[in-house]
């Protein structure tokens, strides 16, 4: 007797709109390198629909799935969430674990292993490091520095309150600053993280003075799109170590494909030239923006 035909297994990105994502250029290039019998698509689905698709992953054939913009809050109440997941406040991966629907953020470890990869041995060295920005994006890079010991979390944004937030659920090693201080504060940024849009194609430049920083500062700019930002030419002018949005979008899908897929794929060379080549604008077209490229898990 001839046993039923195990599907390959599937995962998706679950967005609105979801048309820009760049996982499925991710992931499925890690299924055909690997040999892997699987698929990864683009789910379009409206806040409305959101949550009976997410309770319905599993018969749909998925094992899991990226959540993108605007569902990474709501995935929050639909699921398993781990420590991570709940000290972000935002989840961008689900997976299903023996029916039930767990869910993490990648973000944390695409940070870290990025900077590693960029700056090895950065953590040994920094004692104080300066995120720009109170939001998702950084309450992923506070939780990362925390786990590394960094002992003082300098975080400068515009609302002072949404900074001063970040203090109970981090711990006394997060301080928040004012905008207006920044220029004060960048003098002993031993590490300079900008995980605010300023500087993104389409949005206003990040007005910052790069040779305020350390000789030795080292700088990250979780902005892709462009891939070269004003803040990291400025810092590469200065001879500083840096790593760049795009590293970060290829490292924190790491973990959702070995989750789905049981096998730890790397990001290679190769990889990160077929993203560079999909994010450049075509030759006849080079000034259009399209910032909802930037809206990334």
């Amino acid at each position: 007797m001839t046993g039923a035909v195990r599907a390959a297994p599937a995962a998706c990105v679950i967005g609105w709109p979801v048309a820009h994502s760049r996982s499925p250029l991710i992931h499925n290039y890690w299924l055909q390198h690997y040999g892997i019998a699987g698929e990864y698509r683009r789910e379009a689905v409206t806040p409305e629909d959101f949550a009976a698709f997410a309770g319905s992953l599993a018969a749909r054939g998925y094992v899991g799935a990226n959540v993108t913009v605007p569902h990474k809050e709501a995935a929050m109440t639909l699921s398993l969430p781990d420590d991570r997941a709940r000290a972000i406040g935002a989840a961008n991966t689900f997976w299903l674990d023996r029916g039930i629907l767990r869910a993490t953020n990648t973000d944390v470890e695409g940070f870290l292993a990025n900077l590693d990869a960029c700056a090895p041995d950065w953590d040994r060295g920094v004692r104080q490091a300066v995120i720009l920005g109170a939001g998702g994006a950084a309450r992923a890079v506070i939780y990362g520095l925390v786990a590394r010991g960094i002992g003082r979390i300098v975080v400068v944004n515009r609302t002072f309150e949404r900074a001063e937030a970040l203090r109970p659920i981090f711990g006394t090693a997060v301080l928040p600053a004012h905008w207006q201080d920044l220029t004060a504060v960048l003098a002993r940024a031993e590490l300079l993280i900008n995980t605010t849009t300023l500087g993104m194609e389409g949005q206003p430049n990040l007005d910052l003075d790069v040779g305020l920083l350390p000789s030795d500062a080292i700088v990250a700019d979780l902005v892709y799109v462009p891939l070269v930002t004003g803040l990291l030419r400025g810092a590469r002018a200065r001879n500083l170590r840096t790593a760049d949005g795009l590293g970060m979008l290829l490292h924190q899908a790491v973990r959702g494909f070995t989750l789905w897929f049981r096998r730890t794929p790397e990001v290679t060379p190769e990889l990160r030239a077929l993203i560079e080549a999909d994010l450049a604008p075509p030759p006849d077209n080079a000034a259009h923006a399209n910032a909802a490229k930037q809206a990334e898990h």
